[in-house]
């Protein structure tokens, strides 16, 4: 069995192996929460840019807000992936796609590096790191979804993610925006 760093290291190079090991490994759903805690916090200092740290009530929001999003988004996955649209060998359940999306998560956090001189994410290096890991997330998130559902193409996991990407996004918004008022349905 691997170690909390090399599964992490793992799924970020799209191992396979390591995203099989998470997926049958029932005690690594609270390593996939810190994971996607840790992610939070590392996206909610890089984008500061080394202009301050955010207090300790902001990075609760984060951890709270990338919980959630992660929750509803596996769960939306799991619907769509293994009830809607399975292949004919898909077996999974929600806690399956919760730790294999949650170490897909790993790349965010090399968002730490906004915190150097030139890299913050109010300017060009920042913002092309910001979406250089975006679009490897979304790649890992794919790698994630394949695996846990057990499907051979990985275009139907790529569509599974987006599409629960969105979903998932706009509940969200929409729960935020009947909550805080805030939102684009807010």
């Amino acid at each position: 069995m691997t170690n909390f760093i090399g599964r992490m290291t793992g799924a970020a190079k799209l191992n396979v192996a390591i995203y099989e090991e998470v997926e049958a490994d029932t005690s690594a759903t609270g390593q996939a929460m810190a994971v996607v805690c840790l992610s939070a916090v590392a996206m909610g200092i890089g984008y500061t840019g080394g202009l301050g740290t955010p207090s300790v009530g902001e990075f609760l929001i984060l951890v709270v807000l990338a919980l959630s999003s992660w929750f509803v988004w596996a769960f939306i996955n799991y619907f769509i992936g293994a009830r809607l649209f399975p292949e004919p060998q898909t077996r999974a359940d929600h806690g399956e796609l919760l730790r294999t999306m949650g170490f897909a998560q790993s790349p965010r956090l090399l968002l730490l590096i906004g915190i150097f001189p030139g890299f913050g994410f109010n300017g060009t290096l920042g913002g092309v790191l910001g979406l250089v890991i975006s679009v490897w997330i979304l790649i890992t998130m794919t790698v994630a979804v394949r695996q846990a559902l057990d499907y051979k193409s990985t275009f139907r996991a790529g569509a599974v993610c987006f599409v629960g990407l969105v979903v998932s996004g706009a509940l969200l918004n929409l729960f935020l925006g009947l909550l805080f008022g805030l939102g684009l349905f807010g």
